[in-house]
């Protein structure tokens, strides 16, 4: 057939309702879609993906942030489950925390209830916005069956070495009344959580031995092709790794002081020592300096940042190159230097950016002393020199460069046994222990006879004692007699139990392993189901996590993968193989220019949206998009968009919106165009339906160049869309050949030289690919179409395979009727060998009949691409 019936010509899409209730097809769908892409029965027999998105806090309310997060993952998970794959991708809640804690403070209620509340509440958010997981895999990180396997890895970790408590100095905020790790202080020395300015006290703490991973930690982030660069850029820098020569340097009174340096080439440039606030040094002068016990006792800020220094008076170091000269070096004690390692270091102002700092800040009237000639390289902005050739200072070395002084000095200050080349790190042990309830009890009994006992396996999990509100912040635990009072596993005597919970990164350190076992009564996850399934192929969330949750999971997985708890060799026990962190959601925020202030949606007139004005002034306001947070403003609850507009449009629109990983500027008003796109695909599958001349079942071949082009080109589409989801992540593209392939389709209706039945053929390959990001207008379609045309056997869930373009062997030849070019008509090269089948053709042809019926065709002429007729007067 080369055209269409007469009603088909005729035929637009205005036949389907205009109208298309996008919120009432995602109602229509919603318990269908929610119970994802059936899978076949066996398992094992098909390629494996675990998909995984970050788990979230239960606070109580889904924002769109969350809603960008989870629509990435779903789109992801249906994906991969229509190619055929064996897909895991679950949920569950990071439940225990501060913010529970101190809500439930705020409201006279246990965090247990609050918590379970907000779940119930965000569950159904969750599904409210189509988003298909495996419930059945489900865990929550403050039910007693999940921390007691905390506990246990806890245990493990005492066991191997690997935990340990000491007396040390520890961030504490006094507003949250409990300790945070050197990562949850900003670089004001302000809480995370709280915004107060952290103190400094002396504790006795629980540590984890994460420095002991450090090397791999830092060494296998080249091997994570599949993570951003600035993510592993981040990991790096936080770790610290740096090779480096520790120098033994002696006081005029016989102490010793082991400084370490990354760059002993520099030394002729020394001109100060620093020692940390822990050192052996800095204690003993402080029994007889009353202004260093007063140094040591103030606030401080970061260590990393603070630029305070003590010079202890009387007190200098010989240089390691010069003993003989005379030339005495001042020592500091400041809280830039870390208390691990050697505990000192030496200062190059000339040669480092944050000694050149330092310096100026305690000698600012010093010179600075170079080691190289003024020739040497130097950094732009502080003038620091990085590299040249040594001077004068350096003595019989004076003239070589600095890359041959490194190995030069190094190997003399070995020789000699005053230095050695190391490595040192930026990072810290972990210090878990918190001084909250609401966490996992660390599972630990003190014993006057016995000491430190750890309590046994078969004991746990040490159960938090339930109350029904919490009366006030701080530690909870050790004022509840019957918490604290126990016996000792070991004697049997009388003892007291450990008061301090877990930090919450421990809980979210494994989750990801529990996830494939969570039914595991009797272990935290069985060795073969871990290994079969990890690491991770796919971990989506927000790049805030790029340190802290990020490195501690490694830690733990590469710890459980040492001791066999799963197989990690293939990629070196590493937990997460490629890392998508989707880019924030910000929202509209309107500001007075009078006094800069943030405007409620009240405040202003929104008559007209284009041009707001604010009420009170009849001035515009400023118009800027920020990070979404009550105090501007500028949140959109994903519950009102939803009911507004309907999920697969608020699906849609976030994914197109930006690419994942860049921010999106949320702006409602766009989102026409998105329901504009879907409500022609279902006005589509309802003029494919109406076609009586459809019949079921695939076309036999391509007849014509119009054919053949519409399939190119939908071939190409087909291939980019898969090449985005599997490849390149593209998901906003994605949404823009969705939109290229539905036009095409739309077009194609017009054009009477393409078969209806290619054009079914493509729409359900259209209606497939769009399920994972639109899946209820993906079952709308798909029902109007097998309701009307019978098609039982079609499998809207199979991902259409992307075929080879094809070969258009056939000429477009321009059909010209007494000297005038009317049509052109598309046939093979031969076409023209036949007179007679060419006059029927054009015969037969729509634009053919127009020009030529009831009239007697006087000559014929045929030439290459040019039919000529000339017609009886």
């Amino acid at each position: 057939m080369r055209g269409f019936p007469g009603a088909w010509c005729k035929r637009s899409l205005n036949t389907a309702s205009d109208a298309v209730d996008l919120v009432k097809v995602g109602q229509k769908w919603k318990s269908k879609v929610l119970s994802g892409v059936p899978q076949p029965a066996a398992e094992g027999t098909r390629p494996h993906m675990y998909v995984l998105s970050m788990f979230p806090y239960p606070s109580g309310m889904l924002h769109i942030g969350h809603l960008r997060v989870y629509t990435i993952s779903d789109a992801l998970n249906r994906f991969y489950r229509m190619k055929g794959y064996e897909v895991v991708h679950p949920m569950g809640w990071d439940a225990f925390g501060l913010p529970a804690e101190n809500a439930a403070l705020e409201r006279g209620i246990a965090p247990a209830d609050w918590t379970r509340q907000n779940i119930a509440r965000m569950k159904q958010q969750k599904g409210d916005m189509l988003a298909h997981f495996e419930w059945g895999r489900e865990v929550t990180t403050c039910d007693p069956e999940y921390y007691r396997f905390t506990q246990e890895l806890f245990l493990e970790l005492w066991h191997h070495g690997m935990a340990y408590k000491k007396e040390a100095e520890i961030n504490w905020d006094p507003v949250d009344k409990t300790v945070l790790a050197n990562e949850q202080v900003d670089a004001q020395g302000r809480s995370w959580r709280s915004g107060a300015l952290v103190e400094k006290r002396k504790l006795n703490q629980w540590f984890l031995r994460i420095t002991r991973f450090a090397h791999e930690l830092s060494h296998d982030l080249d091997g994570l092709d599949g993570w951003p660069a600035k993510v592993k850029a981040m990991q790096k820098h936080w770790i610290g790794e740096v090779e480096g020569t520790e120098v033994r340097l002696c006081t005029g009174d016989g102490e010793a002081i082991v400084a370490f340096t990354p760059r002993i080439e520099a030394v002729f440039g020394l001109q100060y020592v620093a020692i940390s606030t822990e050192h052996a040094l800095t204690k003993k002068m402080a029994e007889r300096l009353p202004e260093l016990c007063e140094f040591l006792q103030r606030p401080l800020v970061l260590s990393e940042s603070d630029l305070s220094g003590f010079q202890l008076p009387g007190t200098y170091v010989q240089h390691p190159f010069a003993k003989d000269h005379g030339h005495r070096i001042p020592v500091f004690v400041s809280p830039y230097v870390p208390a691990d390692g050697a505990g000192a270091v030496l200062g190059t102002p000339a040669h480092d950016e944050f000694d050149h700092k330092f310096w100026r800040a305690n000698k600012p009237a010093e010179p600075v002393i170079s080691s190289f000639e003024a020739s040497g390289e130097c950094d732009d902005e502080c003038h620091i020199q990085t590299k040249g050739i040594l001077n004068a200072k350096a003595g019989n070395l004076k003239g070589i460069s600095s890359q041959d002084a490194k190995q030069v000095l190094a190997d003399k200050l070995v020789a000699t046994g005053d230095g050695r080349q190391t490595t040192q790190y930026r990072l810290r042990d972990w210090l878990i222990s918190r001084q909250r309830y609401w966490g996992a009890p660390i599972p630990i009994i003190y014993c006057d006879s016995c000491g430190t006992v750890p309590v046994p396996k078969q004991d746990l999990p040490v159960m938090l004692p339930n109350i029904a509100g919490l009366s006030k912040k701080g530690n909870t635990l050790e004022h509840i007699p019957e918490f604290v009072n126990t016996s000792c596993p070991s004697c049997g005597g009388p003892a007291k139990r450990e008061t301090d919970t877990m930090d919450t990164f421990m809980d979210s350190s494994w989750y990801f392993f529990r996830y494939l076992d969570s039914h595991n009564q009797k272990e935290p996850f069985g060795y073969d189901k871990a290994t079969r399934s990890m690491p991770v192929d796919m971990y989506i969330g927000g790049v805030e996590h790029s340190i802290l949750h990020l490195l501690y999971a490694r830690f733990i997985s590469k710890f459980l993968a040492s001791i066999g708890k799963w197989d990690g060799s293939a990629c070196n026990g590493e937990p997460f193989k490629r890392l998508v962190t989707q880019g924030m959601v910000h929202g509209k925020t309107f500001i007075d220019p009078e006094n800069g202030s943030f405007l409620k949606p009240e405040e202003l007139d929104m008559s007209n949206p284009a041009d707001p004005i604010i009420c009170r002034t009849g001035q515009k306001p400023r118009v800027s998009y920020e990070k979404m947070s009550k105090s501007k403003y500028n949140g959109a609850d994903p519950a009102q968009c939803i009911s507004k507009h309907g999920p697969d449009a608020i699906r849609a629109h976030i994914l197109f919106q930006a690419p994942i990983s860049d921010v999106v500027n949320w702006d409602e008003t766009k989102i026409v165009g998105i329901e504009r796109w879907l409500a022609r695909i279902i006005k589509l599958a309802h003029t494919l339906a109406a076609d009586s001349q459809l019949k079921h079942g695939p076309v036999a071949k391509l007849t014509n160049m119009h054919e053949i082009a519409l399939f190119n080109e939908v071939q190409k589409l087909l291939g980019s869309i898969t090449d985005s989801f599997s490849r390149t992540l593209s998901l906003n593209t994605v949404i823009s050949d969705y939109m290229k392939l539905t036009n095409l389709l739309d077009q194609a209706l017009k054009n009477k030289d393409i078969n209806p039945a290619w054009l079914l053929t493509h729409f359900k390959k259209l209606v497939s690919v769009i399920h994972p990001t639109v899946p209820a207008v993906s079952e709308e379609a798909a029902d109007i179409i097998k309701g009307h045309l019978q098609l039982l056997t079609w499998d809207h869930y199979v991902w259409p395979t992307v075929d080879a373009q094809q070969k258009d062997n056939s000429v477009g030849y321009r059909v010209f009727v007494d000297g005038k070019m009317r049509f052109i008509y598309p046939a093979p090269s031969a076409f023209i060998n036949d007179k007679n089948g060419v006059l029927k053709a054009l015969l037969a042809h729509p634009d053919g009949g127009k020009y030529l019926a009831g009239r007697q065709v006087k000559n014929l002429i045929l030439k290459k691409n040019i039919i000529s007729l000339v017609l009886q007067k």
